[in-house]
């Protein structure tokens, strides 16, 4: 053998890791869908207008207005922080403040990216199910013209939610109608938007656009895209100088094409249906698998796909083992299972016969 064919590059390169292996830890952990691939590769070839002038991204906007409306449009980013941070700036001046869930993502898992980058201060509230009510948003709203306070300006809810429900079109509807009464402006993370479609059995613009939400970050990576999320603007009015502020925030592609075609991949057709409705489905036979097993206990509604159960620690570890996951919260040994677009029936059979033996060794 050839040093040449030794050297992981070019044509040389070689897989580096077992297809057959399945993670419960994130969806993230997927990999990309046959059908989005096949659409990178027709946007290749060629030379096409860089920064978002491309045809790709320029029917992009038809794509996204047939889903919420004809007054959306749709900025591609590069990952979902960026488009909350970029989001958020957008309905927010610098001394503004969102209100958000305790669990919400922009508060737990970005680093503070937001306050960071986007200048702004996120005031939690806890939540038993990870969803805002009215009631709960008032514990926060409040202290308008004190100098001394961030301004609650603006509110932010996740669909679904980080603990794995769903708002309800109505519940939306409510926070939005509430939000707007006080001045504030509403934002959506919907990093899983097309899980709660799924599990709600709604159109996308039912429980965003026609419920008032003004501002959107829609999911693409966790649903069977290579890379990208979009900044959606539902609410034109509400934002302001969002070209600026996606380059300001590093967002800002140059080469966009790859990014919408995979948007127009999802979207033109069901793909983004059937991919969140089978996780769906998956988290629900995983739900259903384990409940019978002594000593496991499914401690939150199934409503999109993730799962999230008490076990024994020490069980397990032992099965981290095998099988990636992630302890949702190290006090109490809850999990979290995560399934995505591409687990089979037989991925949840093994986990589940897994789970039950290392029960029974218990």
């Amino acid at each position: 053998m050839t040093a040449a064919a030794d050297t992981p590059t070019g044509t040389d390169a070689r897989r580096r890791h077992d297809t057959t292996v399945r993670g419960f830890a994130s969806d993230n952990y997927a990999g990309v869908h046959p059908e989005v691939l096949a659409a990178i590769a027709l946007a290749n070839g060629g030379h096409q207008v860089a920064y978002g002038a491309d045809d790709y991204t320029l029917h992009l906007q038809d794509v996204f207005r047939a889903h919420f409306g004809d007054r959306a449009e749709a900025f591609p980013v590069f990952n979902g922080t960026g488009a909350n941070v970029v989001s958020l700036q957008a309905l927010l001046p610098r001394w503004g403040a969102v209100v958000a869930a305790e669990t919400a993502h922009i508060n737990v898992d970005e680093c503070g990216a937001p306050e960071k980058m986007a200048g702004i201060k996120i005031l939690t509230v806890p939540t038993p199910d990870g969803k805002l009510t009215a009631e709960l948003i008032d514990l926060q709203a409040r202290g308008w013209g004190d100098e001394h306070r961030a301004q609650p300006l603006a509110v932010s809810i996740t669909q679904s939610t980080e603990l794995g429900t769903c708002y309800t079109a109505e519940e939306v509807a409510e926070i939005c109608e509430h939000a707007h009464e006080r001045g504030m402006l509403v934002h959506m993370d919907g990093s899983r938007i097309a899980n709660a479609a799924a599990t709600l059995g709604l159109p996308l613009r039912a429980f965003t656009t026609d419920a008032g939400v003004d501002i959107l970050s829609f999911g693409g990576t966790k649903n069977g895209m290579l890379l990208g999320e979009a900044v959606v603007v539902l609410n034109p009015d509400a934002v302001h100088n969002i070209l600026f502020l996606r380059k300001m925030s590093a967002q800002l592609a140059s080469k966009m094409r790859f990014i919408s075609v995979q948007f127009e991949a999802l979207l033109t057709g069901d793909l983004w249906l059937r991919n969140a409705g089978h996780a769906n489905a998956m988290a629900r036979r995983l739900e259903s698998a384990v409940r019978d097993i002594d000593g496991v206990e499914v401690v939150r509604p199934v409503q999109a796909n993730a799962v999230f159960a008490l076990l024994p620690r020490e069980v397990s570890e032992r099965l981290q083992k095998n099988y990636r996951f992630y302890f949702w919260n190290e006090l109490t040994g809850e999990v979290r299972w995560m399934v995505s677009f591409d687990t089979s029936e037989s991925d949840i059979d093994a986990f589940a016969a897994a789970i039950a033996e290392e029960m029974h060794k218990h």
